[in-house]
């Protein structure tokens, strides 16, 4: 229980009831320490994947791969989970792990003030608490992103982000537009092509595409995870040497043989099966392979080539009531506009109002942008903890490996707290500073750096990414070294 002889007895707040929350909760509870909430601004559990529902959605990180260590699925039905399957995994583990009865639901946490060695936390609905931690699981990709294009508001008929997508809009025989040509948009054409009378795909920027199908599991094979783990266990490790060795380990290498070898399958996927030559340039990026986030899809470049497909490479001069008005003076006439503009992947925590020791404000700290020891701790917002924080492995890995890599860590760091070595512990200035100067230094090497503009990329151009292998990341995450963090009281 929370109250060992020895240890003092802490209360925890989590922000978040999406994959990390759920995990921390969890960890939690099999330590004994059950004196928290977990504050969720939504209705049920479940995260990105409770929020993203546009047709085709489906996790880009293998299905085996994508699963908590400690609660590995047999049921899976494809290779690449779809997002209501996630989302009904992380409902049942939230069920099995009795975890449901600690969430405060449909309740926004608004400020987290550090006071007195204390985190005073207030919620929407006028609730305050009072807790010696909080851990920040608040998630990446969550505040839509929408395009300054003028006139986007003038559009009449249904328009709506991906994110927040509408299901009483009838698409049947609609005449619609998508604005994005990253994996959202990728997928939700692949997913309505059949569906529409035409789709108008409006690209700034062409996208490389790798070539990975997604069959099913069979019955049978389902039946084999069920009656045998250890077939579970032997899937998720092929899976994981697969995905560190042949993908998230190359894109920092730039020059590495497993990315040349992604790079020319993404070129002959491009050259063998898009037969207009015409539509073959236009869709043609003219960076490397996976400078900017890689897409996966077996189906894009089938569906763009349709008759109903309409590839549109004009720039966007403004929105009209009845549709899109390209810079050639086109109008293009929609019945729905569909947003696929991604998230604001800086957000984190904000704009909810974080203050740490003496009244520093994390707005006025991250003004620049966001920064973290590990992208665990902020200097001066001690027994504040995040996972998947600034400059971590969001772009090359499962996050749940991630999560609970650093979930493992944090608990770590609570414990020099619980054993009475401190009341407060936070990372050094002089810590992060010099950890961010050797990431900035590594990222050269990158092949996020070779020459294109994308979500990873800070206002430097430097990709706000984990720019080392992944095995150098566990090993970091296996022991927390303490010469790194400031001890108070």
């Amino acid at each position: 229980m929370n109250d060992q002889p020895g240890l003092r007895n802490l209360r925890f707040a989590i922000i978040g009831a999406g994959m990390s929350g759920i995990a921390s909760a969890i960890k939690l509870i099999e330590s004994g320490q059950t004196d928290f909430t977990v504050y969720e601004k939504a209705d049920r559990v479940g995260g990105t994947w409770r929020e993203n529902t546009y047709p085709g959605v489906t996790c880009d990180v293998p299905s085996h791969l994508y699963r908590y260590a400690f609660s590995p699925n047999p049921n899976w039905s494809h290779m690449f989970s779809p997002g209501d399957e996630i989302e009904r995994y992380f409902e049942s583990v939230a069920n099995d792990y009795d975890v449901n009865p600690y969430i405060r639901f449909n309740d926004e946490v608004t400020s987290c003030v550090f006071k007195n060695a204390k985190w005073h936390i207030a919620t929407r609905s006028g609730l305050s608490d009072e807790v010696d931690v909080v851990i920040a699981a608040t998630g990446v990709l969550h505040h839509p992103n929408y395009p300054e294009i003028d006139g986007l508001r003038s559009f009449k008929p249904p328009m709506f982000h991906s994110a927040q997508w509408d299901h009483s809009v009838d698409l049947d025989d609609a005449r619609v537009g998508v604005i994005g040509t990253g994996s959202t948009a990728v997928q939700i054409v692949s997913a309505i092509i059949d569906q529409v009378r035409s789709l108008s795909l409006f690209q700034r920027t062409a996208q490389w595409i790798l070539p990975i199908s997604n069959p099913d599991y069979s019955e049978e094979e389902k039946e084999s995870f069920r009656k045998n783990p250890e077939r579970m266990r032997e899937t998720y490790e092929f899976f994981s040497k697969m995905f560190t060795e042949g993908f998230a380990d190359a894109v920092v290498d730039a020059d590495s043989p497993q990315m040349k070898a992604i790079e020319e399958a993404c070129v002959r996927n491009l050259e063998d099966n898009v037969h207009d030559p015409e539509l073959r340039e236009r869709l043609r990026p003219d960076y490397r392979a996976a400078c900017k986030r890689l897409i996966v899809s077996a189906s894009f470049y089938d569906s763009i080539q349709k008759p109903n497909a309409h590839l549109v490479t004009e720039g966007i001069e403004r929105i009209e009531e009845s549709g899109v008005r390209t810079r050639d003076g086109q109008l293009h006439e929609l019945d729905v506009l569909v947003l696929a503009t991604g998230f604001k992947a800086d957000a984190f925590m904000r704009p909810m109002k974080v203050s740490g020791r003496d009244g520093v404000e994390l707005s006025d700290v991250w003004a620049k942008r966001p920064n973290a020891y590990l992208s665990i701790s902020i200097p001066d917002f001690p027994n504040f903890f995040m996972l998947n924080g600034p400059n971590g492995p969001v772009g090359n890995f499962s996050l749940i490996e991630v999560a609970e890599l650093q979930i493992d860590y944090v608990m770590q760091l609570v414990d020099t707290i619980r054993s009475r070595r401190c009341r407060e512990i936070s990372a050094t200035k002089e810590a992060m500073d010099t950890l961010d100067a050797a990431r900035i230094e590594a990222a050269k090497q990158t092949v996020w750096t070779t020459g294109c503009h994308s979500w990873y990329l800070d206002d430097r151009g430097v990709p706000a990414n984990w720019t080392w292998t992944f095995e150098r990341f566990r090993e970091v995450m296996a022991k927390p070294d303490l010469g790194a963090y400031e001890f108070v009281g």
